[in-house]
C-alpha cells in the first residue's frame, strides 16, 4: 500500500489517542519506519502489523479499529488529499455511492502502482443499496464498512451498512446493504 495509509493510521493514533500510544503501537508492532513517505509503496504487511497492534495497545477489537480507521480515512485524509476528487463523485450521498465505481480509476491517474478495490452498486430503492467489494486484499471488511460510515457522516447523513455475505461465505467479495 502507498505510505499516505500508513500516515492516516499514524493520524488517527495520534490525533485520538496520543503520540505515546502511536510509538507503543509500531514497537509493538516491528515496524521501525519512523515516516511514511505518502506517494511510496510499501509492504501491506506494515499496514496490517500496525492495525492489529493498534488495537492491542489500545484495548479495542481490531474490528473497532478498522471501521475506525475507514471512518478516519473519508472524514481526514481524503478530504484533505483528495478533495477535489471526492467532489466530483457526487452532490448526494446516493449520487457519490453511484459513481463509486469510477473513484478509483481517478484516483489511479495519482497513484499509478495502486492496486484498488473495485465496487459495484445495485440500486435497491430510495434509500438503499447493496455495495459489493471486491479487493485482492483480504481482511479489510471493517474498514470498508467504516468509509461507508464515514461517507454518510461526510454528507450529514445517518447510513445503517451490514455485511450480507461475503468473503466469509467462501465469496470473492464483501456484499454490504446500506440504508439512510
Amino acid at each position: 500500500m502507498y505510505g499516505i495509509v500508513n500516515k492516516a493510521i499514524e493520524g488517527l493514533v495520534t490525533e485520538n489517542f496520543g503520540a505515546e500510544n502511536w510509538r507503543k503501537i509500531r514497537e509493538k508492532s516491528g515496524v521501525e519506519i519512523e515516516v511514511f513517505s505518502g506517494n511510496e509503496l510499501y509492504d501491506d504487511k506494515i499496514t496490517f502489523d500496525l492495525a492489529i497492534a493498534a488495537a492491542d495497545v489500545l484495548e479495542l477489537p481490531l474490528e473497532d479499529v478498522l471501521i475506525a480507521f475507514g471512518k478516519y480515512w473519508v472524514l481526514t485524509t481524503a478530504k484533505k488529499h483528495y478533495g477535489s476528487l471526492m467532489d466530483t463523485g457526487g452532490n448526494t450521498l446516493r449520487e457519490f455511492f453511484v459513481n463509486l465505481p469510477n473513484f478509483h480509476s481517478r484516483v489511479m491517474l495519482l497513484y499509478p502502482n495502486i492496486q484498488p478495490p473495485e465496487f459495484d452498486v445495485e440500486e435497491v430503492g430510495e434509500k438503499e443499496l447493496k455495495l459489493k467489494y471486491f479487493s485482492k486484499r483480504e481482511g479489510l471488511t471493517f474498514f470498508v464498512h467504516g468509509l461507508i460510515l464515514g461517507l454518510g457522516e461526510a454528507f450529514d447523513m445517518v447510513v445503517e451498512t451490514e455485511l450480507i455475505q461475503g468473503r466469509k461465505d467462501g465469496l470473492k467479495y464483501d456484499e454490504f446493504l446500506v440504508k439512510w
